[in-house]
């Protein structure tokens, strides 16, 4: 999902976006460390290099920072929430995006080591100053400055930041503008409805799918995903598209697919097991004796945690499958199911964390047709429970 670069304005037509920052937090003890997993994105979106705001944050937390460039990781040592560091990449924008005049983010710093100064200047109004260099961030930019290109000649006392009129300047500058309108467009899809964009998102995986991209396509799927609001959905979409009655070899080819949602996301792995179970259904004669070693496959891929697995297979659902079968998916998944909770009590035990249920709606799947469609369905006990929302298999 996109927010607005300048988040204090509030006007959902602000043509300035960029993607929601995703923070993920990995190892444990003194070696924990939170990924930033989309800086890149974030920061092209500001105009900046995705080096700058991972040392802001830095900075600001009194922690160390890590870049790998080649393989887009961009690393704050420590745990960190994802809405901290969000709140925190407000303080960058302003001290570091943000034109002072008209507060547009059309900014371009512009580094002279020699005199240890910075620039600042504006597209939109034209305004030229010079930023304070007392933040600790500022050391690293003069040292690590945007772009050797943009570096102010060390011999020029007279600084000219006039707007470049070469060909190649007007090309780049033609496309800024064509990305900014693209951006508006785009941001107009969070507008639909949750059936068009639950389509918009299948529609895409499916084209990736038949063009022959979709195995490196896994960061480009979760952008598209975040970019609809659908993410924790992604899973069963991304089911019924890439698994069939070889499920166990697809797990293995997709697992960067699937890990991108349902990592630390209980949500995500939710719609997993409800994808599992569709698979199972269009594929009952291969795939029902193997449930247990199917569900183990995901366990051990990381795809499934525990206590999500424990609450599955507490209740039988029919969501997804009939009651029927899904007694029987159940029943096969028993014997896993035991494995599973006596190797919790023989490592110690943890308490078991009660799944969040969805939100306002459930995505399922219905028995028949051939196109995705959403519906409300009504619960099966009598007391209140949440909206259910269908989508067809395809």
């Amino acid at each position: 999902m996109s927010v607005n670069v300048n988040r204090s304005v509030l006007d959902q037509f602000y043509r300035y976006k960029m993607p929601r920052l995703i923070a993920k937090v990995e190892g444990k003890g003194n070696g924990i460390k939170t990924v930033i997993v989309n800086m890149v994105d974030v920061a092209k979106a500001l105009n900046r290099p995705p080096t700058y705001p991972t040392k802001f944050f830095g900075c600001e937390l009194g922690a160390q920072t890590q870049f790998d460039s080649k393989n887009d990781r961009y690393i704050v040592n420590g745990s960190h929430e994802a809405n901290k560091l969000q709140d925190m990449l407000d303080g960058f924008v302003r001290k570091f995006v943000l034109c002072p005049e008209c507060d547009n983010p059309e900014t371009e710093l512009h580094v002279n080591p020699k005199k240890q100064t910075i620039g600042n200047s504006c597209k939109a109004c034209g305004y030229r100053g010079m930023l304070d260099t007392r933040h600790k961030l500022c050391t690293f930019i003069l040292k690590n400055p945007p772009d050797p290109t943009e570096v102010v000649d060390r011999d020029d006392d007279d600084e000219d930041w006039a707007e470049e009129t070469t060909e190649e300047a007007q090309r780049r500058r033609m496309e800024e503008i064509s990305n900014h309108a693209k951006n508006l467009t785009l941001s107009e899809d969070l507008e639909k409805p949750l059936e068009e964009r639950v389509n918009l998102f299948y529609n895409f995986v499916k084209h990736k799918k038949e063009t022959g991209t979709i195995d490196a396509a896994d960061k480009d799927i979760l952008v598209e995903a975040e970019r609809l609001d659908v993410k924790a959905m992604g899973p069963l979409i991304l089911s019924e598209l890439l698994f069939n009655e070889n499920i166990r070899d697809q797990i293995k080819k997709y697992k960067r697919h699937f890990l991108r949602f349902c990592h630390n996301n209980k949500k995500a792995q939710k719609y997993l097991l409800g994808g599992f179970e569709c698979v199972v259904k269009l594929h009952q004669v291969q795939l029902l004796a193997r449930v247990p070693i199917i569900l183990k496959e995901m366990y051990d891929s990381d795809l499934l945690e525990e206590d999500v697995i424990f609450a599955w297979a507490e209740k039988v659902s029919k969501k997804y499958v009939s009651k029927e079968l899904a007694k029987e998916i159940q029943a096969k998944a028993a014997p896993f199911v035991k494995w599973l909770k006596e190797a919790e009590e023989e490592s110690g035990g943890s308490e078991e964390e009660e799944v969040e249920d969805d939100e306002n709606v459930e995505v399922v799947y219905s028995s028949s047709a051939r196109e995705l469609k959403v519906e409300t369905v009504k619960p099966d006990k009598p007391e209140k429970e949440e909206d259910d929302i269908d989508i067809d298999a395809i």
